[in-house]
């Protein structure tokens, strides 16, 4: 199941994207899934007519995962830490597909990185790694973008990583999805950057989640960037670029400085 948040006229709603691509409807659902469930209203919108939002913004929190990919952690120079490394990005780091993604004035090497992101679905701690999908409303696709020069002048990753609009994820939650070896690929402009696979991760889904759930009381809509394949680069404005993540769908957004 694809959950989407989109807007028609003003108020955001969410809405189940049914259909093949290029004739997708969203069959729009009552008030928010992750609390009353999904009941469908009966009203429907061609996805054409409607401008799709993050599918959700996180009420407490975005969880970051760096290097988590051996390529990526050897063309970065950086060594495999010995536990997931991890860092926090406020909600107001989130926007939606389609949406500008602003480059912070304080940086002039901002890149992309194509990662697979958990949504969770109850509020959870200490979660074993055997009960780990008892928590997980679904996936989605997101961009971790980075200020590069920040990251190495600073001493802490809060500025380099959690400025305004670095985190756009979408285009919605897919609730039916096997995380264990997808495809993730990300396209500047067009051409293909990242080509990765998430069974390439040093440590996967389930192990993030529990690891995470050790450090943090998670909530509903709280999500987890599960890291980035090799291949990351600097983006300029007037630049798109696209993540596109097997059994999920892709996600595009062009800098503005």
């Amino acid at each position: 199941m694809r959950i989407a948040r989109f807007v028609v006229d003003s108020d955001p709603a969410f809405g189940i994207v049914e259909g093949d691509e290029g004739s997708e409807e969203i069959a729009v659902i009552s008030g928010d899934p992750f609390f009353t469930g999904v009941q469908p209203t009966g009203t429907r919108h061609k996805l054409e007519d409607v401008r799709l939002l993050a599918p959700i913004i996180p009420r407490s929190k975005v969880v970051g995962i760096g290097r988590n990919y051996a390529e990526h952690i050897r063309e970065m120079g950086n060594e495999t830490p010995p536990a997931p490394l991890m860092f926090l990005k406020p909600n107001t780091s989130v926007i939606g597909p389609n949406e500008p993604m602003p480059l912070p004035e304080f940086s002039d090497e901002v890149s992309y990185e194509a990662e697979l992101c958990v949504v969770i679905g109850r509020i959870c701690k200490d979660v074993p790694v055997d009960r780990v999908d008892e928590v997980i409303f679904g996936y989605t696709c997101g961009n971790d973008l980075t200020a590069r020069d920040a990251q190495r002048t600073d001493n802490q990753w809060a500025r380099a990583k959690g400025f305004d609009g670095s985190a756009p994820i979408g285009p919605w939650i897919e609730t039916e999805l096997d995380p264990e070896d997808l495809a993730v690929r990300g396209r500047l402009d067009g051409e293909l950057k990242q080509d990765g696979r998430t069974s390439q991760m040093i440590w996967g889904v389930r192990e993030l989640v529990s690891y995470v759930s050790q450090a943090f009381t998670l909530l509903p809509g709280d999500i987890i960037m599960t890291g980035t394949p090799a291949g990351v680069g600097t983006i300029e404005a007037g630049q798109r670029y696209e993540v596109e993540i097997e059994g999920i769908g892709r996600l595009s957004n062009t800098a503005r400085r």
